[in-house]
């Protein structure tokens, strides 16, 4: 006998558009529809207001997710991987442990567009796995503690995909977090805990670490052509300084 279809169940069939938007129509207001574990592979959303809905465990492998709104959704653990995200808003999501390899922001990686870059402004990342290009994103106050940009993957993937150049992470967490070869050109990272985080052979040249916290992190190899580092916490503590690039040209 064929399953049943219940979202919110260990086991769900795949859904279709009409169903997602039916359920999220009908939510009341305030509550966030449970979309728990659904299989939303492949599934055109763009531009749906997804009302905070709980989308923890959910497979969203290779859906169009452009323009829609996202913000303050349960998406722990869930799989963005291949997704399209264009202009969406993640803003206050909750996507520890999320999966994010592959997706697509913009409409070419040669113009990578701060008009088109998705929002994760005060989401939790804590412990997600980011293997995209996210060139001029929003990360203010965002949690990505443990972050991590290589698992599991072609080293040569991780190199070419880490792509935060132009990102603004104003006052957001990547302690611990796992960026090395990560591209940060230009990045803002004013006032960011990066304690313990590992940016070995990171890009670093002109981005701004004013005031952050570098206790423990590992530098070695990484580029500091024109950083700022004025006020920066624990810098006499990080990691292989004396083994980094350009920091000599480095703003003090």
């Amino acid at each position: 006998m064929a399953l049943a279809f219940g979202v919110g169940s260990a086991v769900a069939e795949p859904m279709t558009v009409k169903q997602i938007s039916q359920i999220l129509f009908k939510a009341a207001p305030g509550a966030a529809p449970d979309l728990s574990h659904a299989d939303l592979g492949g599934l055109d959303l763009s531009e749906l207001d997804f009302k905070g809905a709980k989308l923890a465990g959910a497979d969203l492998y290779g859906a169009n997710l452009s323009r829609a709104n996202l913000a303050g959704a349960d998406l722990s653990r869930a799989s963005l991987d291949h997704t399209i995200i264009t202009t969406t808003n993640f803003a206050g999501a909750n996507m520890e442990k999320a999966t994010l390899y592959g997706t697509a922001a913009y409409s070419t990686l040669d113009s990578m567009t701060r008009s088109e870059a998705p929002s994760f402004a005060g989401a939790n990342l804590s412990g997600a796995l980011i293997m995209s290009p996210l060139a001029r994103t929003d990360f203010r106050g965002a949690n990505m503690s443990h972050l991590k940009t290589q698992q599991g993957r072609a080293r040569l993937e991780w190199i070419l995909w880490s792509d935060f150049s132009g990102s603004d992470f104003t006052g957001a967490d990547l302690s611990y977090a796992e960026l090395p070869q990560a591209k940060l050109r230009f990045a803002k990272m004013v006032k960011v805990n990066l304690t313990g985080a590992l940016l070995a052979g990171a890009d670093l040249s002109s981005a701004d670490l004013s005031g952050a916290n570098l206790t423990g992190a590992e530098l070695t190899g990484a580029d500091l052509d024109g950083a700022i580092l004025k006020g920066v916490i624990g810098l006499d503590q990080a990691k292989g300084l004396d083994a980094a690039k350009n920091r000599e040209k480095a703003i003090y």
